[in-house]
């Protein structure tokens, strides 16, 4: 569980952040899902775009990649979705939390 103060500083830092993925309403197959994964190895703290019809569809997928990658919702707005998932050895050259 992240604390509250991680992640205010997590949103202050996702805000800067250029949407990795996009996805839309039918476009979440095994290759968005390893590059979504790839990203939240690599960088930690990703945002990906949710293009979906409705709300609760654009909910869905978002809780679909995020029970499929074992990562947190830092924060959903709209159709942008800020993800975190706590690397083993992070790299500093990569890793958004630690630049």
């Amino acid at each position: 569980m992240i604390k509250q103060a991680d992640k205010k500083k997590f949103r202050a830092i996702g805000h800067h952040l250029k949407p990795i993925v996009t996805v839309a309403g039918n476009g979440l197959n095994e290759n968005v899902m390893s590059e979504i994964s790839r990203a939240l190895h690599d960088h930690e703290l990703i945002k990906i775009k949710v293009l979906a019809e409705d709300r609760d569809e654009r909910k869905s997928l978002i809780q679909t990649i995020n029970d499929e990658n074992q990562a947190e919702i830092i924060q959903t707005i709209g159709n942008m979705a800020l993800l975190y998932k706590a690397a083993k050895k992070p790299n500093p050259a990569l890793s958004n939390i630690l630049r």
